[in-house]
């Protein structure tokens, strides 16, 4: 080992490896990589982060805190995943993004990422990559390591309601949905937007209701698809999760909340009305905002979900696949 120095061997280490030596992941499917839902983070449940994987391809919808970590407890390499799909600009849904670019940028990861979402998505973005400009700018501390400035590994497509565009071979649809309820047309509405999102894969058809209400939009959406993603909101286990984090929260705010929460999210009766006016084949419910759901309430939302639904019902875990 004499006349090595720590500067080339940690070059090695974080130069990328070649795409094509990494594991491929496997078939087509739905990994929801975290599901738990709004800013209290829970000791059993990541974020809301989610993979697509298409003929060997990774694409993450939705990228909440943790959502490398969740990538490679599922088994893919970060170099893998090629696109990112945000549905809204919520930090539960975002606040894993910026470990997601950064980290590629550390490991001389060259192929730019492209990052979909709603208008402010380039804003966002903007504000990550100068957060990686200091360690870059250096070569991460190591001499002579060759480095790509940070605005130059990702691309930013910002979407509008009802756009549908090819990605590597298979299409996306965006809906923007009722997580939101700006005036139609206002200046929030145009700068403000919530998506759910349609994969048409070929063979198989996914939707992923992103945060919503009801919505005649995106049953519009999910209509006949094989498998539909959905949020789902327990309103009495969230507000009591509430409760123990911010005791002291004014009445004011607390109607405030339970307002939101009723309008902006899916409660299981909602949820079983989209999925059978949608027609779907299948439902997945993530995003457990109430935390991790004890045997009786999980009893309790399947039942009322089969009220309106009598197709197969899966409440996912953390690196489910589908």
């Amino acid at each position: 080992m004499r006349g090595w120095t720590a500067a080339p061997v940690l070059a090695v280490l974080l130069a990328a490896a070649p795409v094509a030596a990494q594991p491929v992941p496997g078939a087509d499917g739905f990994i929801t990589l975290g599901t738990m839902g709004g800013p209290v983070p829970s000791p059993d449940r990541s974020q809301p982060a989610n993979a697509l994987v298409h003929q060997g391809k990774v694409y993450l919808v939705d990228a909440g805190d943790g959502t490398v970590q969740q990538l490679a407890r599922a088994g893919i390499l970060l170099p893998r995943v090629r696109a990112v799909f945000l549905s809204h600009l919520h930090a539960d849904h975002t606040g894993g993004l910026s470990a997601v670019l950064a980290l590629r940028n550390q490991t001389n990861q060259r192929d730019p990422i492209t990052v979909y979402g709603p208008p402010g998505t380039r804003e966002l973005v903007a504000g990550m990559v100068a957060s990686m400009q200091p360690a870059a700018r250096v070569g991460y501390g190591i001499p002579g390591q060759p480095w790509a400035p940070p605005a130059d590994t990702v691309r930013v497509i910002e979407l509008s309601d009802g756009e549908r565009m090819a990605v590597d071979g298979f299409s996306v649809t965006a809906a923007q949905n009722s997580h939101y309820d700006f005036a139609p047309g206002s200046l929030e509405d145009r700068n403000y937007k919530s998506f759910s999102f349609r994969f048409d894969l070929g063979s198989r058809s996914i939707v992923y209701t992103g945060d919503t209400g009801p919505s005649a939009a995106v049953e519009r959406l999910a209509k006949g698809a094989d498998l539909l993603v959905s949020e789902m909101i327990d309103m009495g286990g969230t507000m009591a999760n509430v409760a123990r984090n911010s005791p002291d929260m004014p009445p004011q705010a607390k109607q405030q909340l339970e307002q939101h929460l009723s309008t902006h999210h899916l409660t299981p009766d909602a949820v079983g009305q989209l999925a059978s006016r949608a027609g779907v084949k299948a439902l997945v419910i993530t995003h457990f905002a109430a935390g991790t759901p004890d045997p009786e309430r999980t009893k309790g939302y399947i039942a009322e979900i089969r009220k309106r639904f009598t197709g197969p019902v899966t409440l996912a875990n953390d690196l489910d696949r589908f």
